[in-house]
């Protein structure tokens, strides 16, 4: 056997036991995509609240989320050092072009996977909960696909 290509560890678990460098990357790579999910929650709701109630206030936010005010503020502040959304000190919270895009754009992939489940059968309670967290982990092969059933399943309700 050679130093190039040492035996797999294998856990308590029976798993492989990555080497740590790669074990890093792969962790990294979920940090970045949690935040990129979090970031995109935020941004849809912020919009979804400035497009019925006028303004998107820390404290609407915690209450629709279920988080803690200060979560919130602390988010807020990631999201205003990243581009996405502009507030002033007791002010209203207001999202920016990029902020705006990224809302549009979850709203778009929302819709899809929402009516995507309803047309499986899917009841209307179980696709909005199931949708709010496919949302961010679906590809845009997929979403597509996702539409091709979609129009196939209303072509087939349309026939006589």
């Amino acid at each position: 056997m050679s130093d190039e290509n040492p035996a797999p560890v294998i856990g308590v678990l029976g798993c492989v036991v990555e080497e740590p460098e790669s074990q890093a990357r792969a962790f990294e790579q979920q940090r970045r995509q949690r935040d990129s999910t979090m970031a995109q929650d935020y941004c849809e709701l912020i919009a979804d609240l400035i497009d019925t109630q006028g303004e998107a206030r820390a404290v609407d936010i915690s209450r629709r989320l279920g988080v803690a005010h200060a979560t919130v503020v602390n988010t807020i502040g990631r999201l205003q050092r990243d581009g996405y959304v502009q507030q002033q000190p007791y002010r209203s919270i207001f999202l920016t072009e990029a902020g705006r895009a990224l809302a549009l754009e979850c709203r778009r992939r929302h819709q899809i996977v929402l009516r995507f489940l309803e047309a499986l059968g899917v009841d209307a309670e179980t696709a909005r909960a199931d949708a709010e967290g496919m949302e961010h982990h679906v590809s845009e092969p997929t979403l597509a696909a996702f539409e091709r059933f979609i129009a196939e399943a209303a072509a087939r309700k349309a026939r006589p």
